[in-house]
C-alpha cells in the first residue's frame, strides 16, 4: 500500500475523512473561513507552517495537545465564538 493510501486508511479508522492536499512554499489553505495555514518553508523532511487563527481558537502541535488532554481532569470547554456576519 502506498504511504498516502496508508494515511487515508488510518484516518478513516479514526475519523470520517481526511483531505490530503499538495501545497508549495507561500501557498496556503483556509479552514472554516477564519483559519489560514501557510507553507513557510520546506527543508528536507521538515515543513514549517504559519497558522493564522482567531484568538479564541486553540492551536497546538498534536503531541502537545495529547499531553494536555491526558493531564486534563475534564474535557476542554468549548470557547464562545463571536458570530460571523456576511453582508449587512
Amino acid at each position: 500500500m502506498r504511504s498516502v493510501a496508508r494515511v487515508l486508511h488510518a484516518a478513516r479508522a479514526e475519523r470520517i475523512a481526511m483531505l490530503v492536499l499538495t501545497r508549495k512554499i507561500n501557498e496556503s489553505i483556509v479552514i472554516n473561513d477564519d483559519v489560514s495555514v501557510l507553507v513557510v518553508e520546506v527543508r528536507g523532511d521538515r515543513v514549517r507552517l504559519g497558522i493564522e487563527a482567531p484568538k479564541d481558537v486553540s492551536v497546538h502541535r498534536k503531541e502537545v495537545y495529547d499531553v494536555i488532554m491526558e493531564s486534563s481532569p475534564e474535557p476542554p470547554k468549548k470557547r464562545e465564538r463571536s458570530p460571523r456576519f456576511v453582508g449587512k
